[in-house]
Parts: C-alpha cells; sequence; structure tokens
C-alpha cells in the first residue's frame, strides 16, 4: 500500500473489468473510461481504428491525444508501437484541461503495468518529455485554445486520439469549429477515432470534409467512429447508422468563435432541432429500433459511461 498526496484523495481509483483502474469526474458526472475496462478502451476505442500497429514499422509515428486524462491512450499506443518497432521515434501531443488527472493517475501509479511508467510521470510533472524515440509534450488549458497552438506548429498526426466527455456533458469540444481545426491537425493517410456514435459528432467531422465510419462496439451495444481523408478502406456504416444522419440527432453543435459556455452551445442546437425539417429521431429510433435480442447495435447519444453498473472502489495491487 501507498500513501496518495491529499490534493488527490478525490480521485478514488474505481475497478473496471479488464483489471484496469479508472476515476469519477464529480464535475461531468462520469467515468473517465468504460466500466468494461480502461486499457481495453484504450486499445480497442483508439489504438486498433487508428492503425498504430501497421504504422509502427514506420521510422517516424505523430499522435495527438486530445483530452489526455489519465494518460491511458497514450500509454497503450506508445506501448504497442515500441512493441513492434523498438525504434520508432514518436512524438506526441497532449491536450488536458485538468493537469491534477493525470498527475492523480501517477500518484495512485494506475500505470505500474508498463515499462514506460517513467516517462509517463516525467510528461505529467515536467509537461514535457525528450528522448530518443520520443518527443512528448503535455499543453494544459482548454483544448479549443490549445488546439490551434497545435495546427499554427504545422504539426501533422498519423493519429488523433478525441476523447472528450460525452457530448450532452461537453459539447465545447464536439462542435464543428472545434473538429475543424483538429482535422486540419491530421495528415492526408492518418485517423481519427472516438468512443462516440452520436450523429452530431459524425456529422460535425463530416462538416470538416473528413469521411467517417463505424468501429467494432467494445463492451457495449453502441459502436465507435473513425474518420479519415479517404474512405477506401474504412467500415462501411450500417444502414440504421447512415439514416440516423438525417435525422434531428445529426444537428451539429456550434461554437461560432471557440468560447461558449456549455449551456449557450446547448441551447443554440435545441433551437436549431426544434427549427428543423429533418425526421424526429423518435420517429427514427421507433422505427429502427430491432426487436430484444435482434438486429444491429444501438446507437447511443450519450455518455459511454454514464448509468453503468456501479464499479468496484479500490488501490490497485
Amino acid at each position: 500500500m501507498f500513501e496518495v498526496m491529499k490534493e488527490f484523495e478525490d480521485f478514488v481509483p474505481k475497478l473496471t473489468n479488464d483489471g484496469s483502474f479508472t476515476f469519477f469526474s464529480d464535475e461531468y458526472g462520469e467515468l473517465f473510461h468504460s466500466y468494461h475496462g480502461a486499457r481495453q478502451e484504450a486499445e480497442l476505442k483508439f489504438v486498433e481504428p487508428t492503425h498504430l500497429a501497421q504504422k509502427a514499422r514506420e521510422p517516424s509515428l505523430r499522435i495527438l491525444d486530445i483530452c489526455y486524462g489519465l494518460g491511458y491512450n497514450t500509454a497503450t499506443a506508445l506501448a504497442t508501437i515500441w512493441t513492434i518497432n523498438p525504434n520508432c521515434c514518436v512524438e506526441v501531443v497532449g491536450l488536458e484541461l485538468n493537469p491534477t488527472v493525470p498527475q492523480a493517475a501517477i500518484a495512485h501509479q494506475l500505470f505500474s503495468w508498463t515499462s514506460i511508467f517513467q516517462i509517463l510521470t516525467q510528461l505529467v510533472a515536467e509537461h514535457q518529455v525528450q528522448t530518443d524515440y520520443l518527443k512528448a509534450t503535455l499543453l494544459i488549458g482548454d483544448a479549443r485554445a490549445t488546439i490551434e497552438q497545435v495546427q499554427r506548429s504545422g504539426f501533422q498526426a498519423d493519429a488523433i486520439f478525441l476523447d472528450p466527455f460525452s457530448p450532452p456533458n461537453c459539447p465545447q469540444l464536439w462542435t464543428v469549429e472545434f473538429l475543424e481545426r483538429v482535422s486540419k491537425c491530421l495528415c492526408l493517410d492518418g485517423r481519427i477515432a472516438t468512443y462516440s456514435c452520436a450523429a452530431a459528432v459524425r456529422t460535425g467531422l463530416m462538416a470538416t470534409g473528413l469521411q467517417i465510419g463505424s468501429t467494432q462496439p467494445v463492451g457495449r451495444r453502441s459502436p465507435g467512429t473513425v474518420a479519415s481523408w479517404v474512405a477506401s478502406d474504412l467500415p462501411v456504416l450500417s444502414r440504421q447508422e447512415q439514416e440516423h444522419l438525417v435525422t434531428r440527432a445529426a444537428i451539429p453543435y456550434r461554437d461560432p468563435h471557440l468560447c461558449d459556455t456549455a449551456a449557450v452551445i446547448l441551447h443554440r442546437r435545441q433551437e436549431e432541432q426544434h427549427a428543423s425539417l429533418l425526421e424526429p429521431t423518435s420517429n427514427w429510433r421507433k422505427r429502427t429500433s430491432p426487436k430484444k435480442g435482434v438486429g444491429e447495435p444501438a446507437l447511443q447519444e450519450g455518455s459511454h459511461c454514464v448509468g453503468e453498473p456501479a464499479l468496484q472502489e479500490g488501490l490497485p495491487p
């Protein structure tokens, strides 16, 4: 057992089904990861859809981790790449609003399973790491501001992890305007991955000129989303998913000057939905929902972790 500094006591590790731990956000009312597994989600929702294992044979790779959080996505990506090619030079840029979150993950030793624990510790403490095979930077602040800093630097990512809290709770990071800036940081053959299958998120990505595909559900009925500039190798959306994109649920979030509050963004979208002539989402849901136990995965608009079973609290071994 180890002692944790008092400033991190509010972040209580919660055991997920794959043996890894996550936190609960009181501010957003959500877990940071699915109860099915924090490591599993990082691997299957972010690392695999962005084809990092296949790209690891390249001499260098660039990753943009939006909403770094505890650090699982970056940790899993680096572990995957260097297991395949220890000589791959990786550049990582992470965006995070609250530095206490990754600090708490290190304080609770949630990454003792990986050989790069010391690298993650240094990144969280100093916000930058430089080694022979890694250049990593952690930018602290509102991602709507730091993404512009990334864009101005000319950074072009092979993989972008889009992992904010759910659209209803954190619409600021799902707007067309924010996604437009994110897309400008994606290289021509790169991929963006997110856990969300919300129609508003998908149309927001499409509004930037990106093509989208559906990723496999991980421990739940809802799939995720992958986006790239070329559609040729993307998983095809089901008929149900395609129809979802022409309902009122598909009206995207807007934040014209990238400075509005969540309440303003939500209200703006609600007004647009009320005035829309698109099919009401409730009608689409009644028409397409399969009978119990039959049919395609259900599409859900909300969080990947709200409303899931309670998790066991405790400390990692």
